[in-house]
């Protein structure tokens, strides 16, 4: 029986509780359903917003609890978080307290596929990498299963997964703050202060990114930017095998910039990969996506791959997304750009003066670098 089946089998007749009516959780419920669990759904919005899925849903017997009190008692065999709540939220510790198995689609998802895991953090460059990496491995002949953080999910999608093919996906910290199992093939792209609107500090933001390797057995691969201070603090696991990547020169193993040309290096020799000039989407940042993307796939694939896609690539939706050139103006969508780190990044792929929209959210995170790139 494959760890799905037994997993499927696990939910059986069980009281299964799902948090929240969010994009990764919507087929898990379906999932659950087939699986015969008695599923039981809490969200915040009302029956009347959740609308025409509130009705399909409560027809085929699931049960709901709605409103600005939907986490009042929370219970089930097995808890199911949407990602965004806090691991530690007062609801989920007393359902943990009374015996409640909490856990998220992303957590058994790792734990049941069935082919080699790719995993992608950071605080910047995730969703771009992690295209980045399936869309050279599909170059190369794989079947890539692309999803996590991105916007898919893949836990439904397990019964079309075979062996060689390879699950690609990017993850949250809040995805990863109680995450017990990691990938065959993990990435930090780096770690800035992000996301402290919700992470109690730094220090917990920086431990939920650890956990993507945290638990990687020997024949595991790690790949972390060599010129980020805080990445550099990070050690493998014994058996992990150790590659960086770095914009600022030579590294010992990995991939570098220099002088314009992209190098791999291995065992004290050095190989070319391509010119930075070759790569199509703008951006120095973009630049050390491609090198941890080639990071990744390394051993998988040849370096006629990587350039194939850095020629072909035209990048992802809503990151220096250019939306229509109108009387000599370009104008372009870096919506994604949601920390300064990101927005600088943007600002500097430009050799003009640039006019910036930003505004949103508080995240409770520095921007003291960021007004000297804004004035510049």
């Amino acid at each position: 029986m494959s760890a799905f089946d037994r997993f499927l089998q696990s939910v059986n007749e069980k009281q299964v509780t799902v948090i929240g009516m969010g994009v990764s959780n919507t087929p898990l419920i379906s999932l659950l359903l087939e699986a015969g669990a008695n599923v039981t759904v809490h969200d915040r919005k009302t029956g009347d917003e959740l609308g025409e899925i509130y009705e399909g849903l409560s027809d085929l017997g699931v049960q709901f609890c709605v409103g600005d009190e939907y986490l009042q008692n929370l219970s089930g065999d097995v808890i199911f978080r949407t990602p965004g709540m806090h691991p530690n939220h007062p609801a989920l510790v007393r359902a943990r307290e009374q015996g409640s198995l909490i856990t998220s689609e992303m957590e058994v998802f790792m734990q049941v596929c069935p082919c080699p895991i790719i995993a992608i953090t950071g605080s910047d460059g995730k969703t771009t990498t992690t295209t980045l990496t399936s869309e050279i491995l599909k170059t190369a002949g794989y079947t890539c299963h692309l999803g996590g953080n991105i916007g898919r999910p893949l836990l439904a999608d397990v019964p079309l997964m075979n062996e060689q093919d390879f699950a690609v996906v990017e993850l949250s910290s809040f995805q990863l703050m109680d995450m017990e199992c990691s990938p065959a093939a993990a990435l930090v792209t780096n770690v800035t202060p992000n996301h402290l609107d919700v992470h109690k500090d730094m220090a917990e933001y920086i431990q939920a990114k650890t956990n993507i390797f945290l638990h990687q057995k020997p024949g595991a691969k790690l790949v972390l930017n060599a010129d980020d201070a805080v990445s550099q603090s990070f050690r493998p696991a014994e058996g992990v095998e150790l590659l960086q990547f770095s914009m600022r020169g030579p590294v010992e193993n990995g991939v570098y910039l220099e002088d314009g040309v992209i190098w791999y290096a291995e065992g004290g020799s050095r190989r070319k990969i391509m010119n930075a000039d070759e790569i199509r989407i703008p951006g120095a940042h973009n630049i050390a996506n491609y090198m941890a993307a080639t990071c990744l796939t390394h051993g998988r694939v040849s370096f006629d791959d990587v350039v194939s896609v850095a020629h072909s690539f035209g990048g992802v939706e809503h990151r220096l997304e250019l939306v229509r050139t109108r009387d000599g103006v370009r104008y372009y969508n870096d919506s994604i750009a949601s920390s300064p780190t990101r927005t600088a990044a943007g600002l500097r792929a430009f050799d003009q003066k640039v006019i910036l929209l930003a505004g949103g959210h508080d995240k409770k995170i520095p921007y003291d670098s960021f007004g000297p790139i804004v004035c510049d």
